[in-house]
Formats: structure tokens, sequence, C-alpha cells
């Protein structure tokens, strides 16, 4: 039986944009000199524990102390704006015979929030998991084989779907297959079809309507 393993951010819902105005506000309010081009071509996909840690690294800051007022105005944006990636819900009732997760480098009360303020929470619970449930998150494959291993599949019987750089070397190196979506409106400040096609996934679409189509390619239905 194949599984499908879904990240969140990019994949099901559109909130890169956001996530990155709000992580540049508290960046530059902290006497970083970022553009929100570098953490779009940098950090897409990795916990926001290991950006703040490499830019803490590279700038000397700490901003521990602003972290909860950064969580509540994002989640507000969330509320105010948050949508799901176009076409996804339809993707996901064409595949509800497959049995799926979402794993994301997100934690997990920001997972419960995004999921159900976009209608997506009832799709893929219990299977939702986060980063801070393993040692290493993304491009580490750690996050997606303790996805697999609730699902009760193995991982070369796993396709994952993944917006980013380390979303793909992370289902790479768990040895799952893996389709680039670069279905989210962040797609070209990420730069995504330039440089997913570099990592050499198992397919690329820009539309979550193809996935179903592109799944059943892979498994040669």
């Amino acid at each position: 039986m194949t599984a499908l393993i879904f990240d969140c951010d990019g994949v099901l819902v559109d909130s890169e944009p956001l996530s990155v105005a709000e992580l540049g506000a508290l960046l530059r309010g902290a006497g970083v000199p970022v553009e929100d081009a570098d953490i779009f071509d940098r950090m897409i996909g990795r916990p926001l524990s290991e950006i703040l840690g490499i830019y803490q690294g590279e700038h000397g800051i700490d901003v521990t102390s602003q972290l909860d007022a950064y969580r509540a105005s994002l989640a507000a944006r969330f509320r105010a704006e948050l949508q799901p990636i176009r076409g996804i819900a339809r993707a996901l009732d064409l595949m509800d015979h497959m049995p799926r997760a979402c794993a994301s480098s997100s934690t997990l009360p920001r997972l419960e929030l995004t999921l159900k303020l976009t209608g997506l929470w009832d799709r893929f619970a219990p299977h939702i998991y986060s980063a801070t449930q393993v040692a290493r998150g993304k491009p580490a494959p750690d996050l997606f084989l303790f996805a697999a291993e609730r699902l009760g599949v193995a991982p070369a019987d796993c396709i994952v779907i993944e917006d980013s750089a380390a979303g793909v070397r992370a289902a790479k190196a768990a040895g799952m297959r893996v389709i680039g979506l670069t279905a989210g409106s962040h797609a070209v400040q990420a730069r995504l079809a330039e440089r997913l096609p570099a990592l050499h996934p198992d397919a690329i679409v820009a539309d979550a309507a193809e996935l179903p189509a592109t799944i059943a390619r892979l498994l040669g239905d």
C-alpha cells in the first residue's frame, strides 16, 4: 500500500508569504539587515528554531523574548488572510482512498491553527506530525520516517509532496519518492521552478489539481 506524506506550508496552505513577512519584520526589529528575499532563498522549509539559530550565529541576535508577540501577530494574520493552496481540497478528495499524513516543520499548535482555518484538519487527523517531535528537522529524514512509521508503511512505499529544497532533500534521504509542488504564491520569490529540478524529484507539478494524475503515473496505474 502506498501512502502520501504532505508538507503543510506552501503545499496545503498558502502561508509562506505571510510567514516570511512576519519573520522579516521580527528580524529587522532585532537589528538584522535582512531582506525577505534572503528568507525565501535560504530558509523555506526549515523549522523556526533552526532559522533563528542561523541568524543568531550570523548576526549575534536573540529574539527569544519577542517570540510570543511574533506568534500572536502571525496567528492574527493567518486568521485574516490564510487560504488553502488552490485546488488542494479537490485533489485530496480524489486521493481519499490512499493513507496520508501531514509532516511539517511547523509546531503542532501552528499546524492545528492553519489546517483548521483552511478546512483541512479533518482530512489528515490524527496523522499530523511536527519536526518538534523528532531529533532533526528537514533536510534530515527524521520527520518523514516518523510519519511513515506512524502510518505503518515502509519508507519505499511513501510519496512525499513538498515545495522546499529542504523537504525534497529530506524525502530523498528517507528513501521516499517525492513530488515537487510549485503551486504556492511564494513560488516565484523562492525560485522553486529553478531550484527544485536541480534536486531531481520524481515529478514536479505547478498545480495541485495535477497531483492525482501525477501520483497515478508514478504508481503505474
